[in-house]
């Protein structure tokens, strides 16, 4: 009888693959390796949002050559995927760090306000700053803050008016207005009302105040309530805007 055929010996290119997944796989490791993952996800997450949304407001709205817009998309989507990674890296390293030097629950578990406290260093070591040279907010992170922000207001006015579930340990909002029959009124009646007042004011202040609207909006908006008020002929009131 003849002997069996060894199997092949790895390549060093097989062997380094599987070292490398024995490294990612380790719970030692899981905590650092978190933070890599984030700065990928948020750089990618960031270029996909700002990708689309930057090429049709600047080449739709904004004025100039096709190599001018294109750097502006490029320059846009660059910074949105820079930011939402350099703020991923710092959140989850900060939690790492207070996780790790201790909390109410001893070294090794996360404190109650770690998240907080690695939101606010995070959001203002990448958000809170100006432009070097032109001293002012960049736009691409007022766009960003500002969402945010609104979300936060959405989520605040919905817990505000969260009644309370004694059977599921639910603490409710605000007194009062978290009762049963208050809560459900609010919701119902607080929608229609918050975008009526969010477009009323929106508008008003398109109208006399414009320089303090977002470049975007105002871009956007000059497009469609403004520039639609003149024409000199059907060419530019059906297939061209001026």
């Amino acid at each position: 009888m003849s002997s069996p055929i060894p199997p092949p010996e790895p390549t060093a290119l097989e062997s380094a693959k599987a070292a490398l997944e024995r490294i990612i796989l380790d719970p030692t490791y899981h905590d650092l390796l978190a933070i890599v993952k984030a700065a990928r996800n948020g750089a990618v997450y960031g270029a996909k949002v700002r990708f689309p949304h930057a090429l049709v407001m600047v080449f739709l709205f904004r004025p100039g050559t096709f190599s001018e817009k294109a750097s502006l998309v490029f320059r846009a989507t660059r910074t949105h995927a820079q930011n939402l990674a350099r703020f991923a890296v710092i959140y989850k390293l900060v939690c790492y760090v207070l996780k790790h030097l201790g909390s109410r629950g001893g070294p090794g578990k996360e404190g109650p306000y770690d998240t907080l406290l690695a939101g606010l260093v995070g959001g203002y070591a990448v958000f809170g700053g100006r432009g070097k040279r032109s001293g002012k907010i960049p736009s691409v992170n007022q766009q960003i803050v500002v969402y945010v922000f609104a979300r936060v207001v959405l989520a605040l006015a919905r817990l505000a008016v969260k009644p309370a579930d004694a059977a599921a340990g639910v603490a409710g909002g605000l007194p009062f207005v978290s009762r049963p029959d208050v809560s459900a009124r609010i919701s119902h009646y607080a929608w229609p009302v918050f975008a009526a007042a969010s477009w009323g004011a929106v508008m008003h202040l398109f109208r006399y105040h414009p320089e303090e609207l977002q470049s975007s909006l105002r871009s956007s908006m000059t497009y469609i309530y403004q520039q639609s008020d003149s024409w000199d002929g059907l060419r530019n009131f059906i297939w061209h805007n001026k």
